[in-house]
């Protein structure tokens, strides 16, 4: 669906594109999100496994990983493979999978190609369905990483860490959960990973409403009917439901929805930017015939292309590295017709090709929708890496039926809530079930997302030590943290189209240095201060991404559109040369085995 556009028509997108910013901006930022309370005080359990009552544990524990998810998964597989056998996960939830056991939504899947998202595939043995699998299938796989790799053994689920302080006489981390437990770990890894606090919209009167309401995070079956491998939620057939929110989740649970209720009301803010999905079954006879060392390749395939790098060919081929490969060779002509290798030229590179590329998206729309004045409010009007990109084939198609009503607030956001329903620019929508897909924190403070703070040396809290911005080297190490490893993306490769890939790579580094530490008897490792000043100063020197881009609608990829401050710096930094240069640089450090800036204190 090729577009054509020209200078003018660019500078009319970006003068659309900074009005329709303009009035999505809030003051509040993050603030606009509420702490969940009262009927949705349940945001803060396990709604899906009953708590099996035990006895508490005071005992002593070599490593210890806090969350299940895919980062704690990979990490504690990585350490097996190191040698290391005493690794004991602990997890509020009641089983693996981190969100990808909380999320249990209709039609809930990864946007990312399964072969570049699963870890540790080959390690399993592990088949994909499909190139986009859904959650059920997702959650299966968590489960057979935690069963290859031994990772049940000692597991504790179903219990909340309350508190993590270093002990200095015994070089260990003292860790009191909310079962009684009193552990002491030698080895702490932090893996509570970036989405599983579910967050609740601050919108006036949402405690108010009488009928049912649940997030999606802890999708209430007994009330919809179906489950969450996509059978019809009967019970919705003669209900009025209203859904707040058009991101990711409910992309992909509005047409379950629109397919099931008898009437669906869908209140948007900001409209999703929805490119062909295209999804496909994996021919098992095809993928036989991999050869060992497949995945690893395949993830670095895909960051290269998803990065403007150079490959031979496009192994997974989806929307990710298609605006990326564009970019790229807009870049190359631009180059090849006298311009200079430059941000300047990266930058209009950039913006020619999202101009086309999201015109394309917004003319899918017109092809698809029926209804004229519903097509124009589904345009996205921004660029298409301002937010979360989404890729679905029945998600607009869902508009078109005669009982799912689009209600579109201009960039306002609801008005308010009061028992029967929903208001918006002053009329009132009733409604019987009230879904909110608000999706999760991102932005806010450590300890608030994770629910503990972690002390360290000298009785200082994380908390307190990152309260002007992470502070760290490579991402993994803290300075006056002994022996804590940190679980994520921020200020290593901050790859975040694929965010598996961070742990995959991350979880060699800290099994080693962990190895290495038992080789010689060392009680701590902890970087130094010099470097891991340096490493800040590094990460800090160039900046990448789309924060600062005047042109991006609010969003949590951008802070919410608020200024970015010396902490929204630290905190959304990665390597200067992207992810490839990360994941390289990683390795090679690793590689040398004299991990250059730690401290092994025998």
């Amino acid at each position: 669906m090729s577009v054509q556009l020209t200078e003018a028509d660019r500078q009319a997108l970006r003068a659309r594109y900074r009005a329709e910013r303009d009035k999505r901006l809030r003051g509040d930022g993050n603030g606009q999100y509420l702490e969940p309370s009262g009927r949705y005080a349940n945001l803060h359990d396990d709604t899906y496994t009953p708590v099996v009552p035990r006895e508490s544990l005071n005992t002593d524990v070599h490593v210890l990983v806090i969350g299940a998810g895919f980062g704690g998964l990979v990490i504690g597989a990585r350490l097996k493979q190191a040698g290391i056998s005493d690794v004991r996960l602990i997890d509020k939830a009641g089983d693996v999978g981190g969100v990808w056991y909380w999320n249990r939504y209709p039609g809930a899947m990864c946007d990312t190609a399964a072969m570049v998202y699963l870890p540790l595939m080959e390690e399993t043995g592990t088949v994909p369905s499909a190139k986009y699998v859904p959650a059920p299938e997702i959650h299966a796989h968590a489960r057979r990483i935690a069963e290859t790799f031994d990772l049940y053994r000692g597991a504790l689920f179903s219990t909340g860490v309350k508190s993590i302080e270093w002990d200095d006489s015994l070089s260990r981390y003292i860790v009191h959960t909310d079962r009684g437990d009193v552990l002491r770990a030698k080895y702490l890894c932090a893996g509570t990973g970036p989405l599983h606090r579910a967050k609740l919209p601050g919108i006036p009167g949402i405690h108010s409403f009488e009928g049912h309401a649940f997030h999606t995070s802890r999708w209430d079956y007994s009330y919809t009917g179906g489950d969450p491998k996509g059978a019809l939620m009967e019970n919705l057939r003669d209900k009025r439901v209203g859904i707040i929110g058009t991101g990711a989740t409910a992309v992909q649970c509005i047409p379950h929805l629109s397919r099931a209720a008898g009437e669906l009301y869908v209140f948007q803010r900001t409209p999703s930017s929805i490119d062909i999905r295209n999804n496909h079954p994996i021919d098992p006879q095809w993928f036989a015939t991999l050869e060992p060392g497949w995945q690893r390749k395949w993830m670095m395939n895909f960051t290269v292309l998803q990065t403007l790098g150079f490959a031979e060919e496009d192994l997974v081929k989806d929307g990710w590295t298609d605006i990326s490969i564009r970019i790229r060779d807009r870049m190359v002509e631009l180059v090849k017709a006298g311009g200079t290798v430059g941000p300047e030229t990266l930058q209009k590179a950039y913006e020619d090709s999202d101009d086309e590329k999201m015109s394309e998206i917004r003319a899918r729309v017109d092809a698809i929708i029926g209804d004229e004045r519903t097509a124009a409010a589904l345009k996205p009007w921004y660029r298409q890496l301002c937010k979360r990109p989404c890729f679905h084939d029945e998600y607009l198609q869902s508009f078109n039926n005669p009982n799912t009503h689009l209600v579109d607030t201009d960039g306002k956001g609801v008005e308010r809530i009061d028992e029967r329903g929903v208001w918006v620019a002053g009329k009132h929508y009733p409604i019987d079930c009230l879904v909110i897909a608000s999706g999760f924190e991102v932005g806010t403070t450590y300890a608030r997302r994770s629910g503990f703070d972690v002390v360290g040396r000298g009785g200082l809290a994380l908390s307190e030590y990152w309260r002007d911005g992470m502070r760290s080297l490579h991402g993994i190490h803290v300075r006056g943290f002994p022996n804590l490893f940190i679980i994520g993306f921020t200020q290593g490769a901050n790859q975040i189209a694929n965010v598996p890939q961070n742990y995959v790579e991350n979880g060699l580094a800290i099994a080693d240095v962990i190895a290495r530490a038992e080789r010689i008897g060392a009680h701590r490792v902890e970087p130094t201060q010099s470097a891991q000043d340096e490493w800040i100063t590094f990460i800090t020197s160039n900046q990448r991404g789309l924060r600062g881009n005047p042109d991006c609608t609010p969003g949590y990829y951008n802070n919410e559109g608020q200024p970015i401050s010396q902490s929204d710096m630290f905190n959304g930094s990665g390597h200067p040369g992207g992810p490839v240069a990360f994941f390289e640089f990683l390795d090679a450090w690793r590689n040398t085995g004299e991990f250059a800036g730690l401290e092994f204190s025998t």
